[in-house]
């Protein structure tokens, strides 16, 4: 109970009316401070707990809430009004009586292509224009407004000129996006006086976890939902948040709202919890080392009761596989003599794309692991599409070659229906042949996809006849190109900021160049196909950076620690920063850093973060001063 919270904690838990920012570094009982502070509202300040809003954005951290509200509350928790942000949205819509049906995942993928096609837009990408899109609506900027901010650049002119056929289909429709949830209720709330009235006098107190990941709309519609003059009214507005975790500006987020929470919200409170219950001073000590450098940020001093542990352990390797070998080597140490579970440790990496050494070097070292909330390298769609072209070049009278011609027919989009492959099916049954030989022969009725068809036999012809003497990496070339496989993969799925695709097909073509036949490539990969490894929830997690947020490991290495890379060569370096700090904050016990001497091939350069952390750099500020 709220006895048991620390004398910050307490103060923070306590805070009665007004506006108030809670600032808690990692591990410092951010969820558990917001949950006692639920129960004193409804406790002992006497506010019904239907009369309590508590926001966050993820499902699962608005069930641990609800998990964790249980103990402080009892049956009443129930009765308080927790959700992720889109589902407060979703309700409001609901109860005021918008019609509509929710355009998710590939539902929008596919509405904003057709959308795409009738304008015949041909000169930018699906993921572009979604993103470019769902920025603008999170930085509430309509069509028309695009258009103007973008006025004579031809590139963002097509976005604009699709964002706006876009939103009309979709109106025409009854439909919304999950962008559309959030700036349609903002538009409500500030449009309809009585509407907004109802809401702001709704919820005596509102609470905001990770208010650092807040993006422009968002905070407009709580704003909106918020009583600023709580002398005449009594109320709370109560946020929770970490300016060193704001990890996401591609979402629109800006690490500003909680920076300059206090010169919004004049005369709020401000909180910081800054005893760190999770990790040793060790570790501690390097994240300080390196948020240090960042300008823009609230100062404070990360403090821990813990024990010493062991100094932070740097690895240096000359390349990614000896790197990951590194990683093999510290892991079987720590289960076989210093006692650790595999499912105590964690390996962080920038982007996807660089699980697959990792992943190799576990597989042949029968380490278990599992991919956090993801898929392991070879079953990503954009690798497991070209490893099934390479099975149909290598058996195409085959079984696994019949499997694999299914698989990739519509890679890219060729109109082949199921009833097709099923009249594909039953052709060659009644001939005793293989799908592929099936497909050379048989007649299909529609004249355009019987010419994509046949483009399709034309290439590979002459790849199953040489298939003994090719090498799978000049092939996977052919492939990319002949059937612009890069742009088809990317137009495929919604844009994400740690899953370059084109860097994981690029991974697989290195993979492919120690192979001189498609066969021993084919044999090499599929060896890493046993999900008794590769699917053990008691093994060690492999996840980016951004996945592992809100999340706590005894053991952590994080790999990759390379210019380019972490930094990313794309990133603001302040943002670059909190994602470093983001992932060794992850630690417990152990900290592990790596890097390759070489990356992709070429000679590369340690992360400037490295001598940050360890402290061998010189901080180019007075952070007394700042």
């Amino acid at each position: 109970m709220s006895e048991d919270l620390n004398p910050k904690q307490r103060e923070a838990a306590e805070f009665k009316d007004g506006i108030a920012a809670v600032i808690a570094v990692p591990g410092s009982g951010k969820t558990r401070t917001m949950m006692e502070r639920i129960g004193i509202l409804v406790n002992e300040y006497g506010i019904p707990p239907e009369h309590i809003l508590g926001l966050t954005f993820t499902r699962n951290a608005a069930d641990e809430m609800r998990s964790r509200l249980v103990p402080v509350l009892g049956d009443l928790s129930s009765r308080v009004r927790l959700s992720t942000i889109h589902s407060f949205c979703l309700h409001l819509l609901k109860t005021e009586g918008r019609v509509f049906e929710i355009l998710s995942g590939k539902e929008q993928l596919v509405f904003i292509k057709k959308v795409m096609k009738r304008l015949r837009a041909k000169d930018v990408t699906v993921g572009t224009v979604l993103r470019e899109i769902s920025l603008a609506k999170n930085n509430i900027i309509d069509p028309v407004e695009f258009k103007d901010l973008f006025y004579g650049d031809k590139t963002m002119m097509q976005v604009a000129n699709i964002y706006e056929a876009y939103d009309e289909a979709k109106s025409n429709k009854l439909l919304l996006d999950f962008d559309d949830l959030l700036l349609e209720a903002y538009y409500l709330l500030r449009d309809n006086d009585e509407i907004h009235e109802k809401y702001q006098g709704s919820f005596r107190s509102i609470l905001v976890d990770e208010f650092q990941d807040l993006n422009p709309v968002q905070f407009a519609l709580l704003r909106l939902l918020i009583r600023e003059d709580t002398d005449h009214d009594p109320s709370s507005f109560w946020v929770a948040g970490d300016d060193h975790q704001a990890i996401y500006s591609f979402t629109g987020a800006s690490v500003g709202n909680i920076i300059n929470f206090q010169a919004m919200f004049p005369g709020s409170r401000q909180f910081i919890l800054d005893l760190n219950y999770r990790s040793t001073p060790q570790i501690l000590r390097a994240c300080q080392n390196l948020i240090q450098y960042n300008v823009k940020q609230i100062h404070k001093d990360l403090k821990t009761d813990n024990p010493d542990g062991d100094d932070v352990i740097v690895l240096e390797a000359s390349n990614e596989e000896t790197e990951a070998l590194g990683v093999v080597n510290e892991i079987v140490d720590l289960v076989e003599r210093r006692g650790y579970q595999h499912s105590d440790i964690a390996v962080l990496y920038r982007a996807n794309f660089q699980s697959r050494y990792v992943e190799e070097a576990f597989l042949q070292n029968k380490i278990p692991y599992h991919i956090q909330n993801g898929q392991t390298f070879y079953d990503r769609r954009e690798v497991r599409c070209l490893l099934d072209y390479l099975r149909v070049i290598n058996k195409p009278d085959s079984d696994e070659g019949d499997e694999a011609l299914l698989n990739i027919l519509n890679v890219p989009v060729r109109y082949v229906s199921n009833k097709v492959k099923d009249q594909l099916k039953g052709y060659c049954r009644e001939r005793g042949i293989h799908l592929y030989q099936g497909l050379k022969s048989m007649i299909i009725g529609t004249p355009y996809v019987r010419k994509l068809v046949k483009e399709l036999v034309y290439f590979m012809e002459p790849l199953i006849g040489n298939a003994k003497s090719l090498e799978p990496v000049q092939v996977i070339q052919q492939i990319r190109t002949a059937f612009d496989y890069d742009r088809f993969i990317v137009d495929e799925d919604i844009p994400s900021p740690d899953d370059v695709k084109i860097s994981n097909i690029n991974q697989l073509q290195l993979a492919a160049v120690r192979y001189s036949t498609i066969a021993a490539f084919l044999a090499y990969t599929d060896s890493f196909q046993d999900e008794a490894v590769a699917d053990d929830k008691q093994g060690v997690s492999l996840m980016t950076v951004h996945k592992a947020k809100g999340l706590e490991f005894p053991v952590v290495f994080v790999i990759g620690l390379v210019e380019g890379l972490m930094p990313s060569g794309k990133g603001n370096l302040e943002e670059e920063r909190r994602i470093c700090f983001v992932a060794i904050s992850r630690a417990m016990h152990l900290l592990f850093l790596s890097y390759p001497l070489n990356y992709l091939g070429q000679p590369s350069k340690k992360s400037i973060f490295l001598d940050e952390i360890i402290g061998n750099r010189q901080p180019a500020f007075d952070k007394s001063a700042a």
